[in-house]
Parts: structure tokens; sequence; C-alpha cells
């Protein structure tokens, strides 16, 4: 089946699950890559006591912090 054909019966609200891999499928932009950055010692120190105030860890934190900037 084309793609187009798909969108079409989806976009009619037709089932469509039964067409779909789902052992294959990826979701897009989800791969990950590391990236090593260096702080001074009192940026980390107002990273984790931040992260902590909110109940998370601090490469969270900092990881929403850099999406909320680029989104």
């Amino acid at each position: 089946m084309k793609a187009t054909d798909l969108d079409k019966r989806f976009d009619a609200g037709e089932d469509v699950s039964d067409q779909i891999d789902w052992l294959r499928s990826k979701r897009p932009n989800t791969e990950h890559s590391r990236v090593n950055v260096e702080f001074p010692a009192w940026v980390v120190k107002g990273l984790d006591q931040h992260a902590q105030r909110l109940g998370g860890t601090r490469q969270s934190l900092i990881k929403i912090w850099i999406a909320d900037r680029l989104g």
C-alpha cells in the first residue's frame, strides 16, 4: 500500500493498524547522541539545587532547558 493511500484511510477514520509493522516502526527524531560539556563547579551546584527543587535530575533539567530554547 502506498503512503498516500494509508494517509487517506487514516484521515477517513479507518483503523490502519493492521497495515503497520509495529516491530520495525520507529519514532522520528528520537535517536540519542552523547555530548560532554564542562561547567564551572558553581554552575553544577546551581543545576543540582534547581533540579532537586523540581524533583528531577541535573541531566533532565539540562535537556528540558535546551529543548525549550531550541523549540
